[in-house]
């Protein structure tokens, strides 16, 4: 199985993946984080954030994920995965891919700014520091129109969400295996 999230910066995504990923362990199920920031510094780093590289970066991780999930291992891809085709092309390529919406509106997120994104962003345009391309500020985030979960950070807790998709994923699992692998919580 595999769990695409998306999401804009500091929405929660990589919070929630190791947070589920802490939980699945305590039960015995396997579960692998790929994320968007830590392959961009190996796998992806010849990309850079054009809309063809974002796109070209999630189909990385969706092969990463699938190789993954063949042997078992529910694989979570935390990345900001900002455009519905890619995220449609990856449902369309593999088995078992379930797209989750980690929402927190901008406003929320510029309040937060927990890695000062948002401040760069803002930044006249003649700046040095200034960030030019971040999504749902100065680039496209293209909000999900049917995700298979829909996780809003500014209304729920972290605790409350990482339960929700935890839930989520053993219920998914449970219909995607053989009765053997089944997981029970």
């Amino acid at each position: 199985m595999i769990i695409q999230l998306c999401g804009l910066s500091g929405a929660g995504k990589t919070t929630i993946a190791h947070n589920v990923k802490r939980k699945a362990l305590s039960y015995g199920t396997p579960v692998e984080i790929i994320d968007g920031d830590n392959y961009r510094a190996f796998l992806c780093k010849d990309l850079g954030f054009s809309k063809a590289d974002r796109c070209e970066n999630i189909r990385r991780l969706g092969f990463v994920a699938s190789r993954l999930s063949e042997h078992g291992i529910i694989c979570i891809i935390s990345a900001i995965n900002p455009y519905h085709a890619v995220r449609e092309e990856l449902s369309n390529a593999y088995a078992h891919v379930k797209t989750v919406f980690v929402d927190c509106p901008v406003h929320t997120l510029m309040e937060r700014d927990t890695k000062g994104l948002y401040k760069r962003a803002l930044l006249p345009d003649h700046h040095p520091d200034k960030l030019h391309n971040l999504t749902g500020v100065n680039d496209p985030f293209e909000v999900p129109i049917s995700p298979d979960l829909h996780l809003k950070t500014h209304e729920k807790t972290i605790a409350a969400c990482t339960n929700e998709l935890f839930s989520f994923i053993l219920q998914s699992f449970q219909t995607h295996t053989h009765p053997y692998q089944a997981v029970t919580a």
